[in-house]
């Protein structure tokens, strides 16, 4: 992987195929890895640029609570250091946060974004609560044991089994997540602002992705608004993981998506 220092903090990120650039950020205790099955198909018409956020991967995780703007500014500021005015960003869940803080702080910096299994809502106050749970059980019982915990809720509950070896990919993934780098982005979610009204007064085009079967993150708090410039796609049988559990159609999707919106 390649890395860039971004006010302090070194980001590390993966580059593949060439054309207008593209941005893949993914997920609560996720990678850059996360994107492996949906890059190749990307890369073919897009140059694909796939950052570990802050906290995750083989990037820096500072120690102490994160903010949903800070993670953003990261990828802004890596977008800077290669160069590129402008790009199309497509957020997994947290990654979706990010795109969203992006949207509405620096929207000149970009020219279409997605949020794939993702929400512009708020934490509710049982979700802020999952989360001071979620920073006790990294805390206490360490990062393997919460993530034993959280991948099986992530897929489509038919999956679970079917797709095992998927499954174990992601907690794979997930157990290499510092222990603080998981702690600060739980912070930062609970911390984030509502950015309903951000998604449907935005003028660019928007990408809104959800699982028939997302127990994480159902289709309706995906889908807050149908304004001119928004595609909503659900993916059938798919749960919050598509990149795991349908790559193709998510692929398709995205690639769909950009055609009809960027100016080749």
């Amino acid at each position: 992987m390649e890395k860039v220092l971004c006010e302090g903090t070194t980001i590390c990120y993966a580059e593949q195929g060439k054309g207008e650039p593209i941005i893949l950020l993914h997920g609560f205790c996720g990678s850059s890895s996360y994107w492996d099955e949906v890059v190749p198909l990307l890369s073919q018409s897009y140059r694909c640029i796939v950052p570990d956020l802050r906290g995750h991967g083989r990037s820096d995780a500072p120690l102490g609570a994160y903010t949903i703007d800070q993670m953003a500014d990261d990828v802004l500021k890596l977008q800077e250091q290669l160069d590129i005015p402008q790009a199309a960003w497509f957020g997994h869940s947290l990654g979706g946060y990010l795109a969203l803080s992006a949207v509405q702080r620096h929207a000149e910096r970009l020219t279409a974004f997605g949020l794939i299994h993702s929400t512009a809502y708020a934490d509710t106050d049982e979700g802020k609560e999952k989360r001071n749970k979620a920073v006790s059980t990294i805390q206490t019982e360490g990062i393997t044991t919460f993530v034993d915990g959280l991948v099986p809720g992530l897929f489509a509950p038919d999956h679970v089994e079917s797709m095992s070896s998927q499954l174990l990919k992601v907690k794979e993934i997930g157990y290499k997540t510092p222990p603080q780098g998981a702690v600060g982005a739980s912070l930062a979610m609970r911390e984030r602002t509502d950015r309903r009204d951000v998604l449907s007064a935005s003028a660019l085009p928007a990408l809104l992705v959800a699982g028939e079967q997302d127990q994480a993150v159902p289709p309706a708090r995906t889908f807050t608004t149908d304004r001119a410039g928004v595609t909503q796609v659900t993916l059938p049988e798919a749960g919050h993981m598509s990149l795991f559990e349908a790559p193709e159609l998510l692929a398709n999707a995205i690639l769909t998506f950009l055609e009809q919106n960027l100016k080749k």
